[in-house]
């Protein structure tokens, strides 16, 4: 066993070497089969122990995941033996390619861990402003560590061979390989565990998916119409309240909050036949129109049409996940759907010429919405401030905290929409405490427009 742990530390060195770009040695004899299980399993474990760093809270190890992760290791181990053995290149080792493989799985541990590192400082949001606001700079250090690779899989291949076009040859082929593999191959072990939770108990995937044929189509055309048709003004002069509720990733916490929301502001606010609902999710593509872009578009004109635009309120309720720059997450496969953002929903309700507006948006990263939509005649409420997540938006969820405390509880009992705020955000701290929330307060904020409060005041008196 001595022996066999002097054969280890003595490759580790050489692929160490080959990470500092170093020249390397004469390589140690080998590797056996219990070197090469001792080396990848360690590399394996540090690399993916090291990787949990890079979600900042609860995180889920999705195993499909690390499974795909090795697939590009069956074909990168065929494609050096191929190139070997069919340039008849001289080798300077009995075991070339177990060498080789060796040697850079040993070399891709450091440049595994800085990224993870970069990952974890970016997650976490202590990297400086001119960080976040330099678009270039996110590409430069990816080309800097694929060049690091690169240049290490060159002092490995050319350890083993001494033809420099062969050894040429195979860095190029594993760099493009491994490359490819990691743009379009989802191999990234830990997922959020908001995100990624297992689904229900009968064993549903968590993403559902539907057929995208033309009678789909057809039929969604003519849901959105239908919808939109049933949309009737107010047969009084009194000041009235319209919905909108955008739900546009296919996850069932996001349909059931959807729901919820369209029945508190029937019922609450006697909005019966004035409330459209855009949904994405797999299971309603023929019985609710989609909640895309064009369709939200579309909805706003229609409503602008049949309410009073300088008299009644347009509630917009949006519902889904979050990023980091403020855009809310759209998933609809396989349809293709685009994300929204703040600016484009103020631009939305800017033409429509709607003037008294709430909007609330239970999402990660949510607060950074409230920027591009403040006015005087506008209320914006939020899950989440502009740099912490919200909660509950896992698919086993019920509701989100947000929805759940805000509308199904506190709008239950009252028709301010500040009141129902104010209440609801001590409920939440308490929820999150209570689900082990370890990425601090979602700390869920509230705008109100100096001139929309009285209107909303007049509102719930009526």
């Amino acid at each position: 066993m001595e022996g066999q742990n002097c054969g280890v530390m003595d490759w580790v060195r050489q692929g160490l070497r080959a990470a500092a770009l170093l020249p390397l040695r004469a390589l140690p004899a080998g590797p056996g089969a219990w070197t090469m299980l001792l080396v990848v399993a360690a590399a394996t474990a540090i690399v993916t122990g090291a990787s949990r760093l890079g979600i900042d809270g609860p995180a889920t190890f999705d195993l499909h995941a690390w499974f795909i992760a090795w697939a590009p290791d069956a074909f990168l181990i065929l494609g050096i033996w191929s190139i070997l053995s069919s340039t008849r290149a001289t080798t300077t080792h009995e075991s070339p390619v177990a060498a080789w493989y060796l040697l850079i799985t040993i070399a891709a541990i450091p440049v595994n861990l800085g990224s993870v590192a970069i990952g974890a400082l970016e997650s976490r949001g202590v990297l400086p402003e001119w960080w976040h606001e330099s678009s270039w700079l996110g590409w430069a250090i990816f080309a800097a560590l694929l060049l690091w690779f690169v240049f290490a899989v060159w002092r490995a291949s050319s350890a083993v061979t001494r033809s420099t076009a062969v050894a040429i040859f195979m860095t190029l082929f594993a760099s493009s390989l491994l490359f490819l593999s990691s743009w379009y191959l989802d191999t990234q072990e830990w997922q959020p565990a908001e995100y990624y939770e297992t689904a229900e108990a009968d064993g549903e995937e968590a993403y559902g998916s539907f057929e995208l044929s033309q009678e789909l189509f057809e039929s969604q055309q003519a849901l959105l119409v239908e919808n939109l048709q049933a949309i009737t003004p107010a047969t009084n002069a009194a000041r009235q309240l319209y919905g909108l509720v955008y739900a546009p990733y296919d996850e069932d916490v996001f349909l059931r909050e959807s729901a919820m929301v369209q029945q508190v502001l029937e019922e609450r606010f006697d909005a019966g036949s004035r409330v459209i609902r855009l949904v994405n999710n797999s299971a309603t593509a023929g019985e609710i129109p989609w909640a895309t872009r064009l369709n939200l578009e579309r909805s706003v004109q229609t409503l602008a049409k049949t309410m009073n635009a300088e008299r009644d309120v347009l509630m917009v309720y949006l519902t889904s996940h979050g990023g980091e720059d403020f855009t809310l997450s759209a998933w609809n496969w396989p349809l293709a759907v685009e994300e929204l953002t703040a600016g484009r929903l103020r631009a939305v309700l800017d033409e429509a010429g709607i003037r008294h507006r709430v909007v609330a948006v239970s999402a990660c990263y949510s607060g950074g919405w409230i920027a591009p939509l403040q006015d005087e005649n506008t209320l914006v409420m939020t899950a989440a401030d502009d740099d912490h997540t919200s909660y509950g938006c896992g698919s086993r969820s019920e509701l989100t905290f947000f929805g759940r405390a805000v509308f199904d509880e506190q709008l239950r009992k009252t028709l301010s929409f500040e009141a129902a705020f104010r209440s609801a955000v001590p409920v939440i701290r308490q929820r999150e405490i209570d689900a082990g929330k370890d990425d601090g307060f979602s700390n869920p904020q509230l705008f109100v427009g100096e001139h929309i409060r009285g209107v909303l005041d007049e509102l719930a008196a009526r």
